[in-house]
């Protein structure tokens, strides 16, 4: 039986910014590169006994874009994904802040 940890490593270079858009393109002179954020987790496991089995999963969020004309770059970005990506940092930073506020209060 193969390895079942190593296929997953495998199958995982198939997830991130390339399934999420798709590689970079050239329309009219202008090279559209994409940007995500993408993380994955696989799990495997054999047992003489019972067999063997494994699973994973990953996400991948399309953050936007980079464009470039000539010498020209700038990022477009995807500002739906870029709101939902930082809340959970807004959080832990006024989380963060509200303690330093009280402990200097002390």
């Amino acid at each position: 039986m193969p390895n079942l940890a190593l296929e997953l490593g495998k199958q995982s270079a198939s997830l991130g910014v390339r399934s999420v858009y798709g590689e970079q393109q050239d329309v009219d002179g202008v090279r559209v590169i994409p940007v995500a954020i993408s993380w994955s987790g696989f799990g495997a496991g054999e047992d003489p006994e019972r067999g063997s089995g494994g699973g994973g999963g990953g996400v991948a969020i399309p953050v936007g874009a980079y464009i470039r004309r000539g010498d020209d770059l700038r990022f477009d970005p995807n500002l739906v994904s870029l709101v939902a990506v930082g809340i959970p940092f807004v959080w832990v930073a006024g989380r963060a802040l509200s303690r330093i506020i009280r402990a200097l209060k002390r």
